[in-house]
């Protein structure tokens, strides 16, 4: 018999294992890593004010250009395969941070259905997920430091100047992307720890009263 048990704990962990999921998945995709300013080498990257306000943002894989006074974005892939990606730290950044939001949406789905089943081969499903998203979390940490390494590929000073180097981001200023990729990664283990409070909460002794009651709906604060 399936028991939907609903704790407060079991739930918070639940929303967060899907947050950290969406966030790093939204920001590994966004071209908002690095933000520059339109005109590249040929202005010598003096910002006028006619430029002020216009954005070239570069990310993994994309990029965009904002012109402010056209009211114009455009925006797509610069790499149209994996092997045009900027340079070979990006390239690794990618692979450590597709495995690791892989994870991230497998906890995710897991998750919910944690409401139902309780285990996984006779394993508590919130030990399997907390363990998952450590290991999602060593991949995002690993990709998130190899990132600045790849500053210094040409893509790079053509945003940002040629003062751009391996972790130091010259012209250019780190976008919202990148912070909410490292955001994402300090919830990712703080989702980890915490899906030990989860697996306390709906296996305590007022959850097992209720079982017991035979109780298919249960939910305990």
């Amino acid at each position: 018999m399936c028991h939907v048990i609903v704790t407060c704990r079991s739930m918070l962990w639940t929303l967060m294992s899907i947050v950290v999921a969406f966030a790093e998945l939204v920001a590994f995709m966004s071209p908002e890593w690095l933000v520059g300013y339109p005109g590249g080498s040929e202005f010598n990257f003096t910002i006028t004010a006619s430029h002020r306000n216009d954005q070239r943002t570069l990310g993994i894989y994309n990029r965009c250009l904002k012109v402010a006074q056209q009211k114009v974005v455009q925006c797509g892939p610069y790499a149209t395969d994996f092997m045009e990606i900027a340079s070979g730290f990006w390239q690794a950044t990618v692979i450590f941070l597709v495995i690791g939001i892989f994870l991230l949406s497998v906890v995710g789905v897991l998750s919910v259905f944690s409401m139902c089943f309780q285990s996984i081969l006779k394993k508590s499903i919130f030990n399997v997920c907390g363990l998952l998203q450590g290991i999602a979390g060593l991949f995002l940490i690993l990709g998130l430091m190899l990132y600045p390494a790849g500053w210094g590929s040409k893509k790079v000073l053509d945003y940002c100047g040629p003062d751009a180097s391996a972790y130091k981001v010259g012209w250019c200023s780190l976008g919202w992307a990148f912070y909410t990729a490292i955001g994402g990664t300090v919830l990712t283990f703080i989702s980890a720890i915490f899906s030990a409070q989860a697996e306390i909460a709906t296996s305590s002794d007022k959850v097992q009263d209720e079982i017991e009651e035979g109780r298919s709906l249960i939910c305990v604060l």
